[in-house]
Protein backbone atom coordinates (compact mmCIF):
# COMPACT_ATOMS: atom_id res chain seq x y z
CA UNK A 1 0.00 0.00 0.00
CA UNK A 2 1.86 3.39 -1.23
CA UNK A 3 2.04 6.26 1.16
CA UNK A 4 -0.58 9.08 0.04
CA UNK A 5 1.72 12.10 -0.67
CA UNK A 6 -1.69 14.39 0.23
CA UNK A 7 -1.06 17.44 2.42
CA UNK A 8 -3.91 18.04 4.76
CA UNK A 9 -5.62 20.69 4.65
CA UNK A 10 -8.79 22.44 6.63
CA UNK A 11 -10.25 23.19 3.21
CA UNK A 12 -9.66 19.97 1.86
CA UNK A 13 -11.67 18.54 4.56
CA UNK A 14 -14.38 21.23 4.71
CA UNK A 15 -18.11 20.86 3.09
CA UNK A 16 -19.36 23.85 1.60
CA UNK A 17 -22.97 25.03 1.97
CA UNK A 18 -23.61 27.69 -0.52
CA UNK A 19 -26.61 30.11 0.54
CA UNK A 20 -28.12 32.54 -2.26
CA UNK A 21 -28.78 35.17 0.40
CA UNK A 22 -31.79 36.89 -1.30
CA UNK A 23 -33.58 33.46 -0.98
CA UNK A 24 -32.71 32.00 2.16
CA UNK A 25 -34.37 33.58 5.08
CA UNK A 26 -36.25 36.94 5.36
CA UNK A 27 -36.04 38.13 8.79
CA UNK A 28 -37.66 41.63 8.10
CA UNK A 29 -40.44 39.98 5.91
CA UNK A 30 -40.07 42.21 2.88
CA UNK A 31 -40.18 39.53 1.01
CA UNK A 32 -36.05 39.29 0.64
CA UNK A 33 -33.75 37.45 2.02
CA UNK A 34 -31.17 38.68 4.33
CA UNK A 35 -28.21 38.93 6.31
CA UNK A 36 -29.86 38.72 10.24
CA UNK A 37 -32.34 35.83 8.34
CA UNK A 38 -28.89 33.67 7.26
CA UNK A 39 -27.34 34.26 11.28
CA UNK A 40 -30.38 32.84 12.81
CA UNK A 41 -30.10 29.78 10.85
CA UNK A 42 -26.38 28.74 12.31
CA UNK A 43 -28.12 26.46 14.71
CA UNK A 44 -29.81 24.82 11.41
CA UNK A 45 -26.23 24.77 9.46
CA UNK A 46 -24.13 23.40 11.79
CA UNK A 47 -26.59 20.79 12.64
CA UNK A 48 -26.50 19.26 8.81
CA UNK A 49 -22.94 19.13 9.57
CA UNK A 50 -21.24 21.63 7.07
CA UNK A 51 -18.55 24.00 8.35
CA UNK A 52 -18.73 26.49 5.66
CA UNK A 53 -20.89 28.40 3.97
CA UNK A 54 -20.11 30.34 0.76
CA UNK A 55 -22.54 33.40 0.62
CA UNK A 56 -23.31 34.45 -3.42
CA UNK A 57 -22.94 38.34 -3.88
CA UNK A 58 -23.93 40.35 -1.20
CA UNK A 59 -22.01 43.81 -2.04
CA UNK A 60 -23.74 46.98 -3.14
CA UNK A 61 -25.44 46.80 -6.27
CA UNK A 62 -28.42 47.62 -8.65
CA UNK A 63 -29.51 44.34 -8.82
CA UNK A 64 -29.19 44.45 -12.65
CA UNK A 65 -27.49 40.34 -12.44
CA UNK A 66 -28.47 39.71 -9.19
CA UNK A 67 -25.61 40.93 -7.12
CA UNK A 68 -23.05 40.11 -9.63
CA UNK A 69 -22.62 43.49 -11.08
CA UNK A 70 -21.14 45.28 -7.89
CA UNK A 71 -21.19 49.06 -7.41
CA UNK A 72 -19.13 49.32 -3.92
CA UNK A 73 -17.18 46.56 -2.64
CA UNK A 74 -16.69 47.52 0.71
CA UNK A 75 -20.61 48.04 1.39
CA UNK A 76 -23.58 45.76 1.80
CA UNK A 77 -26.72 45.68 -0.33
CA UNK A 78 -28.71 47.73 2.31
CA UNK A 79 -31.98 45.13 1.53
CA UNK A 80 -29.55 42.69 2.73
CA UNK A 81 -28.11 44.03 5.89
CA UNK A 82 -24.84 46.28 6.64
CA UNK A 83 -20.92 45.83 6.92
CA UNK A 84 -21.61 44.97 10.78
CA UNK A 85 -24.42 42.19 9.88
CA UNK A 86 -21.86 40.59 7.72
CA UNK A 87 -19.10 41.38 10.99
CA UNK A 88 -21.80 39.44 12.98
CA UNK A 89 -21.79 36.35 11.06
CA UNK A 90 -18.31 36.12 10.53
CA UNK A 91 -18.05 36.51 14.48
CA UNK A 92 -20.87 33.55 15.07
CA UNK A 93 -19.53 30.98 12.27
CA UNK A 94 -16.40 31.36 14.12
CA UNK A 95 -17.61 31.00 17.43
CA UNK A 96 -19.08 27.50 16.13
CA UNK A 97 -15.84 26.60 14.59
CA UNK A 98 -17.33 27.51 11.22
CA UNK A 99 -15.90 29.23 8.48
CA UNK A 100 -17.54 32.31 5.48
CA UNK A 101 -16.27 31.98 2.03
CA UNK A 102 -17.57 35.27 -0.04
CA UNK A 103 -18.36 35.34 -3.77
CA UNK A 104 -15.12 37.67 -5.35
CA UNK A 105 -16.93 39.28 -8.30
CA UNK A 106 -13.56 40.84 -10.07
CA UNK A 107 -13.69 40.49 -14.01
CA UNK A 108 -16.35 43.59 -14.05
CA UNK A 109 -18.12 45.62 -12.09
CA UNK A 110 -21.85 47.71 -12.34
CA UNK A 111 -21.93 50.52 -14.31
CA UNK A 112 -22.74 52.72 -11.43
CA UNK A 113 -19.23 51.66 -9.98
CA UNK A 114 -17.64 54.88 -8.86
CA UNK A 115 -14.38 53.23 -11.48
CA UNK A 116 -16.37 53.27 -14.09
CA UNK A 117 -18.55 56.67 -13.53
CA UNK A 118 -14.89 57.97 -13.25
CA UNK A 119 -13.33 55.91 -16.52
CA UNK A 120 -16.59 57.05 -18.89
CA UNK A 121 -16.43 60.58 -17.91
CA UNK A 122 -13.00 61.45 -20.19
CA UNK A 123 -10.75 59.90 -22.47
CA UNK A 124 -8.11 61.36 -20.51
CA UNK A 125 -9.54 60.44 -17.08
CA UNK A 126 -7.02 58.53 -14.89
CA UNK A 127 -9.06 55.82 -14.54
CA UNK A 128 -10.24 55.66 -18.52
CA UNK A 129 -7.83 52.25 -18.87
CA UNK A 130 -9.19 50.72 -16.20
CA UNK A 131 -11.96 49.55 -18.52
CA UNK A 132 -11.42 48.53 -22.30
CA UNK A 133 -12.42 51.51 -24.74
CA UNK A 134 -12.45 51.43 -27.87
CA UNK A 135 -12.77 53.22 -31.34
CA UNK A 136 -15.63 52.41 -33.57
CA UNK A 137 -15.05 50.99 -36.80
CA UNK A 138 -16.84 51.48 -39.95
CA UNK A 139 -18.82 49.42 -42.14
CA UNK A 140 -18.29 49.93 -46.05
CA UNK A 141 -21.22 52.66 -46.29
CA UNK A 142 -19.05 54.58 -42.88
CA UNK A 143 -21.95 53.58 -40.58
CA UNK A 144 -20.64 52.69 -37.14
CA UNK A 145 -20.21 49.38 -35.80
CA UNK A 146 -18.25 47.71 -32.73
CA UNK A 147 -14.50 47.03 -32.04
CA UNK A 148 -14.94 43.38 -32.84
CA UNK A 149 -17.52 40.59 -33.14
CA UNK A 150 -17.75 39.32 -30.00
CA UNK A 151 -21.13 38.09 -28.47
CA UNK A 152 -21.95 38.80 -25.19
CA UNK A 153 -22.66 35.78 -22.90
CA UNK A 154 -26.22 36.84 -22.46
CA UNK A 155 -26.56 37.64 -26.39
CA UNK A 156 -26.15 40.31 -28.11
CA UNK A 157 -22.75 42.37 -28.75
CA UNK A 158 -20.51 42.51 -25.75
CA UNK A 159 -19.61 45.95 -27.30
CA UNK A 160 -22.09 49.11 -26.31
CA UNK A 161 -21.69 52.71 -27.49
CA UNK A 162 -21.30 55.59 -24.28
CA UNK A 163 -22.35 58.81 -26.01
CA UNK A 164 -20.31 60.45 -23.55
CA UNK A 165 -16.56 59.88 -25.04
CA UNK A 166 -17.97 58.46 -28.46
CA UNK A 167 -15.82 54.98 -27.88
CA UNK A 168 -17.41 51.73 -26.92
CA UNK A 169 -16.75 49.67 -23.61
CA UNK A 170 -16.75 46.26 -23.83
CA UNK A 171 -18.77 44.10 -21.00
CA UNK A 172 -18.87 40.45 -21.59
CA UNK A 173 -22.26 39.59 -19.43
CA UNK A 174 -24.91 42.59 -19.16
CA UNK A 175 -24.09 46.12 -20.95
CA UNK A 176 -24.56 47.26 -17.47
CA UNK A 177 -21.28 44.66 -16.66
CA UNK A 178 -18.39 46.41 -17.79
CA UNK A 179 -15.12 44.64 -17.87
CA UNK A 180 -12.19 45.57 -15.85
CA UNK A 181 -8.55 45.45 -17.70
CA UNK A 182 -6.73 43.38 -15.74
CA UNK A 183 -3.51 44.47 -17.22
CA UNK A 184 -3.58 48.10 -15.28
CA UNK A 185 -1.62 47.63 -12.51
CA UNK A 186 -3.69 50.53 -10.47
CA UNK A 187 -6.88 48.71 -10.66
CA UNK A 188 -5.37 45.34 -9.81
CA UNK A 189 -3.94 47.18 -6.93
CA UNK A 190 -7.44 48.90 -5.68
CA UNK A 191 -8.66 45.39 -6.19
CA UNK A 192 -5.99 43.93 -3.74
CA UNK A 193 -7.16 46.21 -1.02
CA UNK A 194 -10.84 45.27 -1.61
CA UNK A 195 -9.73 42.06 -0.89
CA UNK A 196 -8.01 42.64 2.31
CA UNK A 197 -10.67 44.66 3.42
CA UNK A 198 -12.85 41.50 3.91
CA UNK A 199 -9.97 39.15 4.68
CA UNK A 200 -8.99 41.46 7.69
CA UNK A 201 -12.43 41.16 8.78
CA UNK A 202 -11.89 37.35 8.56
CA UNK A 203 -13.59 36.40 5.61
CA UNK A 204 -12.17 32.70 5.28
CA UNK A 205 -11.80 32.58 1.31
CA UNK A 206 -13.29 33.51 -1.97
CA UNK A 207 -15.07 31.80 -4.74
CA UNK A 208 -13.76 34.07 -7.65
CA UNK A 209 -16.15 34.93 -10.45
CA UNK A 210 -15.60 33.97 -14.23
CA UNK A 211 -11.93 34.26 -12.81
CA UNK A 212 -10.26 32.85 -16.43
CA UNK A 213 -12.11 35.97 -18.11
CA UNK A 214 -9.88 38.55 -16.86
CA UNK A 215 -6.90 38.51 -18.91
CA UNK A 216 -7.98 39.41 -22.73
CA UNK A 217 -5.44 39.04 -26.12
CA UNK A 218 -4.25 42.70 -26.21
CA UNK A 219 -6.00 43.04 -29.91
CA UNK A 220 -9.09 42.06 -28.76
CA UNK A 221 -9.44 40.07 -32.38
CA UNK A 222 -12.72 39.12 -33.91
CA UNK A 223 -13.71 35.74 -32.91
CA UNK A 224 -14.22 32.86 -35.48
CA UNK A 225 -17.52 32.86 -37.49
CA UNK A 226 -18.75 29.39 -37.10
CA UNK A 227 -22.82 30.51 -37.88
CA UNK A 228 -24.46 33.59 -40.02
CA UNK A 229 -25.08 35.14 -36.71
CA UNK A 230 -23.45 38.83 -36.41
CA UNK A 231 -21.90 38.11 -32.80
CA UNK A 232 -19.65 35.40 -32.22
CA UNK A 233 -17.78 33.89 -29.38
CA UNK A 234 -14.42 35.19 -28.74
CA UNK A 235 -13.72 32.66 -25.92
CA UNK A 236 -10.66 32.13 -27.51
CA UNK A 237 -9.50 35.52 -27.43
CA UNK A 238 -10.84 36.27 -23.85
CA UNK A 239 -10.74 33.09 -21.63
CA UNK A 240 -7.43 32.16 -19.97
CA UNK A 241 -5.39 35.05 -22.12
CA UNK A 242 -2.03 35.38 -21.80
CA UNK A 243 -1.27 36.93 -18.79
CA UNK A 244 -3.58 35.05 -16.78
CA UNK A 245 -1.01 33.57 -14.67
CA UNK A 246 0.45 36.43 -13.94
CA UNK A 247 -2.15 38.08 -13.00
CA UNK A 248 -3.06 34.86 -10.56
CA UNK A 249 0.60 34.32 -9.15
CA UNK A 250 0.42 38.02 -8.59
CA UNK A 251 -3.17 37.83 -6.42
CA UNK A 252 -1.75 35.18 -4.07
CA UNK A 253 1.90 36.62 -3.24
CA UNK A 254 -0.17 40.00 -2.84
CA UNK A 255 -3.29 39.15 -0.92
CA UNK A 256 -4.19 35.26 -0.68
CA UNK A 257 -0.70 34.52 0.76
CA UNK A 258 -0.76 36.15 3.94
CA UNK A 259 -3.84 34.67 5.12
CA UNK A 260 -4.95 30.88 5.88
CA UNK A 261 -7.92 30.82 3.23
CA UNK A 262 -9.63 28.95 0.65
CA UNK A 263 -9.31 29.44 -2.73
CA UNK A 264 -11.89 28.55 -5.65
CA UNK A 265 -12.11 29.69 -8.97
CA UNK A 266 -14.69 29.85 -11.52
CA UNK A 267 -13.36 28.86 -14.78
CA UNK A 268 -15.57 28.69 -17.38
CA UNK A 269 -15.31 27.47 -21.44
CA UNK A 270 -12.39 25.28 -20.60
CA UNK A 271 -12.72 21.59 -19.62
CA UNK A 272 -9.38 20.20 -20.33
CA UNK A 273 -6.72 18.68 -17.62
CA UNK A 274 -3.83 20.37 -18.79
CA UNK A 275 -5.46 24.12 -18.94
CA UNK A 276 -6.77 23.02 -15.26
CA UNK A 277 -3.50 21.69 -13.68
CA UNK A 278 -1.64 25.56 -14.51
CA UNK A 279 -4.25 26.77 -12.47
CA UNK A 280 -4.10 24.62 -9.39
CA UNK A 281 -0.86 21.83 -9.68
CA UNK A 282 0.78 22.21 -6.48
CA UNK A 283 4.33 23.26 -7.92
CA UNK A 284 1.94 26.41 -9.74
CA UNK A 285 0.22 27.25 -6.25
CA UNK A 286 -2.47 30.02 -8.16
CA UNK A 287 -5.73 28.48 -6.11
CA UNK A 288 -6.96 25.98 -4.13
CA UNK A 289 -9.28 24.41 -6.70
CA UNK A 290 -11.89 25.05 -9.46
CA UNK A 291 -15.32 24.67 -10.78
CA UNK A 292 -14.64 23.62 -14.25
CA UNK A 293 -18.47 23.79 -15.06
CA UNK A 294 -18.36 20.65 -16.88
CA UNK A 295 -20.04 18.60 -14.67
CA UNK A 296 -23.45 20.99 -14.52
CA UNK A 297 -23.24 21.24 -18.63
CA UNK A 298 -24.16 17.52 -19.12
CA UNK A 299 -27.48 18.13 -20.76
CA UNK A 300 -26.02 21.28 -23.02
CA UNK A 301 -26.21 20.81 -26.68
CA UNK A 302 -23.52 21.18 -29.02
CA UNK A 303 -24.74 25.30 -29.52
CA UNK A 304 -25.11 26.09 -26.21
CA UNK A 305 -26.72 25.41 -22.95
CA UNK A 306 -30.32 25.83 -24.11
CA UNK A 307 -30.29 23.17 -26.88
CA UNK A 308 -31.44 19.87 -26.22
CA UNK A 309 -29.70 17.02 -24.99
CA UNK A 310 -30.63 14.57 -23.27
CA UNK A 311 -28.24 13.34 -19.81
CA UNK A 312 -26.64 9.83 -19.89
CA UNK A 313 -24.73 8.00 -17.05
CA UNK A 314 -21.46 7.73 -19.49
CA UNK A 315 -21.51 11.36 -19.19
CA UNK A 316 -21.06 11.31 -15.67
CA UNK A 317 -19.03 8.39 -15.38
CA UNK A 318 -16.81 9.94 -18.08
CA UNK A 319 -16.14 13.45 -16.09
CA UNK A 320 -15.90 11.55 -12.68
CA UNK A 321 -13.41 9.35 -13.65
CA UNK A 322 -11.66 11.81 -15.74
CA UNK A 323 -10.93 14.62 -12.77
CA UNK A 324 -10.81 12.19 -9.63
CA UNK A 325 -8.04 10.04 -11.57
CA UNK A 326 -5.95 13.02 -13.21
CA UNK A 327 -6.59 15.26 -10.35
CA UNK A 328 -3.75 13.31 -8.06
CA UNK A 329 -0.89 13.15 -10.93
CA UNK A 330 -0.35 16.84 -10.43
CA UNK A 331 -1.09 17.38 -6.48
CA UNK A 332 -4.49 19.14 -7.08
CA UNK A 333 -7.49 19.31 -5.57
CA UNK A 334 -11.04 18.23 -6.54
CA UNK A 335 -14.00 20.32 -6.20
CA UNK A 336 -17.49 17.99 -5.94
CA UNK A 337 -20.33 19.37 -6.87
CA UNK A 338 -23.66 18.61 -8.92
CA UNK A 339 -25.99 22.17 -8.27
CA UNK A 340 -25.20 25.59 -8.03
CA UNK A 341 -27.15 29.35 -8.57
CA UNK A 342 -26.03 29.28 -12.16
CA UNK A 343 -28.37 25.84 -13.17
CA UNK A 344 -31.41 23.78 -13.03
CA UNK A 345 -31.45 21.48 -9.73
CA UNK A 346 -29.25 18.33 -10.67
CA UNK A 347 -31.98 15.86 -9.00
CA UNK A 348 -34.56 16.96 -11.56
CA UNK A 349 -31.77 17.07 -14.27
CA UNK A 350 -29.62 13.55 -13.29
CA UNK A 351 -32.23 12.33 -11.02
CA UNK A 352 -35.84 12.06 -10.65
CA UNK A 353 -38.43 14.35 -9.48
CA UNK A 354 -41.31 12.18 -9.83
CA UNK A 355 -43.14 11.59 -6.80
CA UNK A 356 -42.20 7.64 -6.73
CA UNK A 357 -38.46 8.32 -7.54
CA UNK A 358 -37.49 11.90 -6.20
CA UNK A 359 -36.50 10.67 -2.37
CA UNK A 360 -34.65 7.84 -3.15
CA UNK A 361 -32.81 9.66 -6.14
CA UNK A 362 -31.84 12.74 -4.04
CA UNK A 363 -30.01 9.94 -1.61
CA UNK A 364 -28.48 8.79 -4.61
CA UNK A 365 -27.15 11.60 -5.58
CA UNK A 366 -26.04 13.19 -2.25
CA UNK A 367 -24.21 9.53 -1.94
CA UNK A 368 -22.13 11.13 -4.95
CA UNK A 369 -21.27 13.98 -3.74
CA UNK A 370 -20.04 12.95 -0.22
CA UNK A 371 -18.49 9.66 -1.24
CA UNK A 372 -15.72 11.05 -3.70
CA UNK A 373 -12.51 12.85 -3.01
CA UNK A 374 -12.42 16.58 -3.06
CA UNK A 375 -14.17 19.62 -0.98
CA UNK A 376 -18.10 19.13 -1.85
CA UNK A 377 -20.34 22.14 -2.57
CA UNK A 378 -23.86 21.83 -1.57
CA UNK A 379 -26.42 24.18 -2.85
CA UNK A 380 -29.28 25.25 0.73
CA UNK A 381 -32.46 23.15 -0.28
CA UNK A 382 -29.86 20.16 -1.57
CA UNK A 383 -30.50 18.62 1.85
CA UNK A 384 -34.06 18.41 1.63
CA UNK A 385 -34.84 17.11 -2.27
CA UNK A 386 -35.55 20.42 -3.39
CA UNK A 387 -36.38 19.84 -7.23
CA UNK A 388 -37.42 22.41 -10.05
CA UNK A 389 -40.25 24.59 -10.60
CA UNK A 390 -43.17 22.19 -12.10
CA UNK A 391 -43.69 21.99 -15.35
CA UNK A 392 -47.21 24.30 -15.07
CA UNK A 393 -45.43 27.27 -14.72
CA UNK A 394 -45.41 29.69 -17.59
CA UNK A 395 -42.38 31.92 -19.02
CA UNK A 396 -43.31 34.60 -16.63
CA UNK A 397 -42.79 32.46 -13.38
CA UNK A 398 -39.10 32.86 -15.28
CA UNK A 399 -37.17 36.12 -13.84
CA UNK A 400 -33.24 35.45 -14.40
CA UNK A 401 -31.88 37.72 -16.72
CA UNK A 402 -30.32 34.98 -19.17
CA UNK A 403 -33.70 32.89 -19.32
CA UNK A 404 -35.34 35.94 -19.94
CA UNK A 405 -32.64 37.42 -22.59
CA UNK A 406 -32.90 33.91 -23.96
CA UNK A 407 -36.51 33.15 -24.67
CA UNK A 408 -37.37 36.67 -25.74
CA UNK A 409 -34.77 36.42 -28.10
CA UNK A 410 -36.02 33.39 -29.64
CA UNK A 411 -39.72 34.71 -29.37
CA UNK A 412 -38.53 37.60 -31.91
CA UNK A 413 -36.82 35.24 -34.11
CA UNK A 414 -40.01 33.34 -34.41
CA UNK A 415 -42.46 36.12 -35.25
CA UNK A 416 -43.54 36.41 -31.36
CA UNK A 417 -45.17 33.26 -31.51
CA UNK A 418 -45.65 32.16 -28.08
CA UNK A 419 -47.26 28.92 -29.85
CA UNK A 420 -43.44 27.67 -31.29
CA UNK A 421 -42.03 28.31 -27.78
CA UNK A 422 -42.70 24.72 -26.87
CA UNK A 423 -38.77 23.10 -27.08
CA UNK A 424 -37.65 26.64 -25.39
CA UNK A 425 -40.07 26.11 -22.19
CA UNK A 426 -38.55 22.55 -22.18
CA UNK A 427 -34.82 23.79 -21.87
CA UNK A 428 -36.08 26.59 -19.16
CA UNK A 429 -38.06 23.82 -16.94
CA UNK A 430 -34.47 22.07 -16.90
CA UNK A 431 -31.47 24.34 -16.89
CA UNK A 432 -33.00 28.20 -16.26
CA UNK A 433 -31.06 29.88 -13.36
CA UNK A 434 -34.17 30.29 -11.42
CA UNK A 435 -33.97 26.71 -10.36
CA UNK A 436 -30.73 27.33 -8.21
CA UNK A 437 -32.39 30.37 -6.72
CA UNK A 438 -35.73 29.44 -4.86
CA UNK A 439 -36.59 30.66 -2.09
CA UNK A 440 -35.69 27.76 0.46
CA UNK A 441 -38.87 25.73 2.04
CA UNK A 442 -38.86 25.53 5.69
CA UNK A 443 -41.81 24.80 6.40
CA UNK A 444 -45.72 24.19 4.51
CA UNK A 445 -47.03 27.60 5.67
CA UNK A 446 -47.71 30.03 2.71
CA UNK A 447 -44.51 31.00 1.24
CA UNK A 448 -42.99 28.37 3.01
CA UNK A 449 -41.67 30.19 5.63
CA UNK A 450 -39.78 31.89 3.61
CA UNK A 451 -41.53 34.64 4.72
CA UNK A 452 -44.46 36.43 6.01
CA UNK A 453 -47.73 34.66 4.57
CA UNK A 454 -48.41 38.32 4.12
CA UNK A 455 -45.14 39.57 2.08
CA UNK A 456 -44.19 39.14 -1.72
CA UNK A 457 -41.81 37.06 -2.49
CA UNK A 458 -38.95 38.47 -4.15
CA UNK A 459 -39.45 35.12 -6.90
CA UNK A 460 -41.58 32.19 -7.09
CA UNK A 461 -42.15 29.48 -4.13
CA UNK A 462 -42.48 26.51 -5.52
CA UNK A 463 -45.86 25.12 -4.93
CA UNK A 464 -44.17 21.65 -3.76
CA UNK A 465 -43.01 23.37 -0.19
CA UNK A 466 -46.39 21.83 1.06
CA UNK A 467 -44.49 18.50 1.12
CA UNK A 468 -41.10 18.82 0.62
CA UNK A 469 -39.99 21.08 3.81
CA UNK A 470 -37.23 21.32 6.36
CA UNK A 471 -39.98 20.82 8.87
CA UNK A 472 -41.49 17.92 7.62
CA UNK A 473 -38.39 16.11 7.22
CA UNK A 474 -36.10 17.14 10.15
CA UNK A 475 -37.64 14.82 12.75
CA UNK A 476 -37.95 11.53 9.98
CA UNK A 477 -34.98 9.63 10.57
CA UNK A 478 -36.05 8.36 6.77
CA UNK A 479 -36.06 11.82 5.34
CA UNK A 480 -33.62 12.86 2.76
CA UNK A 481 -32.47 15.54 5.42
CA UNK A 482 -31.59 13.01 7.77
CA UNK A 483 -29.98 11.07 5.17
CA UNK A 484 -27.44 13.72 3.66
CA UNK A 485 -26.79 14.38 7.82
CA UNK A 486 -26.04 10.81 8.25
CA UNK A 487 -23.31 10.84 4.80
CA UNK A 488 -22.20 14.08 6.55
CA UNK A 489 -21.10 12.57 9.24
CA UNK A 490 -19.16 9.47 7.84
CA UNK A 491 -17.39 11.63 5.45
CA UNK A 492 -15.95 12.99 9.02
CA UNK A 493 -15.69 9.83 10.44
CA UNK A 494 -13.88 8.18 7.63
CA UNK A 495 -12.00 11.14 6.71
CA UNK A 496 -8.68 9.13 5.31
CA UNK A 497 -10.89 6.87 3.41
CA UNK A 498 -13.28 8.96 1.86
CA UNK A 499 -11.49 12.80 1.45
CA UNK A 500 -8.17 11.52 1.32
CA UNK A 501 -8.32 7.77 -0.36
CA UNK A 502 -7.47 6.75 -3.42
CA UNK A 503 -10.16 5.72 -6.75
CA UNK A 504 -10.61 3.36 -8.84
CA UNK A 505 -13.49 3.46 -11.21
CA UNK A 506 -15.71 -0.17 -11.33
CA UNK A 507 -15.38 -1.02 -14.99
CA UNK A 508 -18.83 -0.55 -16.97
CA UNK A 509 -18.67 -4.24 -18.11
CA UNK A 510 -18.95 -5.13 -14.41
CA UNK A 511 -21.98 -2.21 -13.33
CA UNK A 512 -24.08 -1.86 -16.27
CA UNK A 513 -24.39 1.58 -18.11
CA UNK A 514 -26.21 3.04 -16.04
CA UNK A 515 -24.69 2.22 -12.54
CA UNK A 516 -21.68 4.15 -11.84
CA UNK A 517 -19.33 2.23 -9.65
CA UNK A 518 -16.01 3.28 -7.80
CA UNK A 519 -13.60 2.09 -5.16
CA UNK A 520 -12.18 4.26 -2.16
CA UNK A 521 -9.17 3.26 -0.14
CA UNK A 522 -7.37 4.42 2.44
CA UNK A 523 -4.01 5.07 1.94
CA UNK A 524 -4.05 5.09 5.97
CA UNK A 525 -4.68 1.46 6.67
CA UNK A 526 -5.91 -0.09 3.61
CA UNK A 527 -9.34 -0.22 4.18
CA UNK A 528 -11.84 0.16 0.98
CA UNK A 529 -15.20 1.61 0.20
CA UNK A 530 -16.90 0.31 -2.56
CA UNK A 531 -19.88 2.90 -3.98
CA UNK A 532 -22.87 1.80 -6.33
CA UNK A 533 -25.09 4.78 -7.51
CA UNK A 534 -27.96 3.94 -10.08
CA UNK A 535 -28.98 6.66 -12.27
CA UNK A 536 -31.70 4.21 -14.11
CA UNK A 537 -35.77 4.31 -13.34
CA UNK A 538 -35.71 0.52 -13.84
CA UNK A 539 -33.69 -2.28 -11.32
CA UNK A 540 -30.64 -3.00 -11.82
CA UNK A 541 -28.68 -6.00 -10.47
CA UNK A 542 -25.00 -5.85 -9.75
CA UNK A 543 -22.76 -8.55 -8.76
CA UNK A 544 -20.75 -7.75 -5.46
CA UNK A 545 -19.03 -11.22 -5.09
CA UNK A 546 -15.81 -9.97 -4.82
CA UNK A 547 -17.42 -7.80 -2.02
CA UNK A 548 -18.61 -10.96 0.41
CA UNK A 549 -17.02 -9.84 3.53
CA UNK A 550 -17.34 -6.33 3.43
CA UNK A 551 -20.28 -4.37 5.32
CA UNK A 552 -22.98 -2.18 4.45
CA UNK A 553 -22.30 1.60 5.49
CA UNK A 554 -25.19 2.96 4.16
CA UNK A 555 -27.78 1.91 2.02
CA UNK A 556 -30.75 3.71 -0.10
CA UNK A 557 -33.28 1.47 -2.03
CA UNK A 558 -30.31 -1.30 -2.29
CA UNK A 559 -31.35 -5.11 -1.08
CA UNK A 560 -29.32 -7.08 0.66
CA UNK A 561 -26.90 -9.66 -1.60
CA UNK A 562 -28.45 -13.04 -2.38
CA UNK A 563 -25.91 -15.65 -4.50
CA UNK A 564 -23.17 -12.27 -4.60
CA UNK A 565 -25.90 -10.26 -6.20
CA UNK A 566 -27.97 -7.01 -5.35
CA UNK A 567 -30.92 -5.37 -6.54
CA UNK A 568 -30.84 -1.89 -6.81
CA UNK A 569 -34.26 0.05 -7.33
CA UNK A 570 -34.33 2.72 -9.46
CA UNK A 571 -31.82 5.92 -8.34
CA UNK A 572 -30.88 3.86 -5.59
CA UNK A 573 -27.26 3.22 -4.16
CA UNK A 574 -25.07 1.41 -1.50
CA UNK A 575 -21.83 2.16 0.51
CA UNK A 576 -19.94 -0.97 1.40
CA UNK A 577 -17.45 -0.82 3.54
CA UNK A 578 -14.56 -3.62 3.97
Amino acid sequence: MAKSTIEKAWWKEAVVYQIYPSSYLDSNRDGLGDIPGIISKIPYIKSLGVDTIWLSPIYASPQKDMGYDVSDYRSIHAPYGTVEDVQNLIDQLHAQNMRLLMDLVVNHTSDEHAWFKESRSSKTSSKRDWYFWRDPKLDKDGNRKEPNNWKSIFGGSAWHFDDTTGQYYLALFLPSQPDLNWDNEDMREATYDDMRFWLDRGVDGFRIDSMNLSSKHPDLPDGKVVNDEPYQSGAEFFASGPKMHDHMREMREKVFDKYDIMTVGELGFTKDEQTVSQYVAKDRHELNMLFTGDIVDMDFGPNGKYERSDFHPSKIREITNLWQSCMPTFQGWNTVYLDNHDSGRSLSRYGSDAPEHRATAAKMLATYLLTLSGTPFMLAGQEIGTANLGKDYSADAYIDVEGKNYYNEVLKARGGDESKMGDVMRELQLKARDHGRLPMQWSAAPNAGFTSPSATPWMTINKDHKEWNVESQINNPHSVLSFWKQLLALRKQYTDLLVYGSYTPLPESETGDMVLGYERMSHEDGRKAVVLLSFSEKEEVISVDKYQDFEVLVSNGCSEAVDGMVTIRPYGSVVLLG
